[in-house]
């Protein structure tokens, strides 16, 4: 009789990158974790990094890829675009020869793998949203959920649906 010996797979990685400064945006991320931690989720390692101190081993590490900012007048926290500044060329963005972002065709150390977002504002997320879909775009990230753009006071639906973004994108990494 031979047994077949199985190798344990090796866990797959979700991270989320965020600045949370505020109470509704640090809320969102709480209930963003908690879904992607859901005891329903097997197989998937969830990494938290606060924005500024995310790198890019970080990503490199990672399967896919979840982001959360507030809206700053007009664009993604500041703190979210140090990140991307600081990681981008590594990860495999490219940049044209006028200096633009470039295509993130296959050639990206990162392209295709799934990302989700969570925006919180006051009164504007169309801005913040369209500068991180810019940026990981050029990455060649896929989208894997809607974007989860909250104005205003953050509401319990707004924190249940933190919850299933975190635990979709999380489901989606689980073998």
């Amino acid at each position: 009789m031979t047994t077949e010996r199985h190798e344990p797979l090796t866990p797959r990685r979700l991270l989320v990158v965020h600045h949370s400064p505020t109470r509704g945006v640090r809320a969102l991320t709480e209930a963003v974790l908690d879904g992607a931690n859901d005891d329903s989720i097997v197989g998937v390692d969830v990494v938290a990094r606060p924005a500024l101190e995310a790198t890019a081993d970080d990503v490199l590490a990672a399967d896919g890829y979840l982001l959360g900012t507030p809206a700053n007048f007009g664009y993604m926290s500041g703190a979210l675009k140090h990140f991307f500044d600081s990681t981008f060329l590594q990860v495999g963005g490219s940049l044209s020869d006028d200096g633009s972002a470039g295509t993130g065709d296959e050639s990206g150390r990162t392209h295709g793998r799934p990302f989700g977002l969570y925006v919180h504002g006051r009164y504007d997320t169309e801005g913040a949203v369209r500068s991180v879909t810019t940026i990981v775009g050029a990455l060649g990230w896929r989208q894997s959920a809607e974007v989860l753009a909250v104005l205003g006071d953050v509401t319990e639906e707004h924190l249940a649906a933190a919850y299933e973004l975190g635990g979709t994108l999380a489901a989606l990494l689980s073998p």
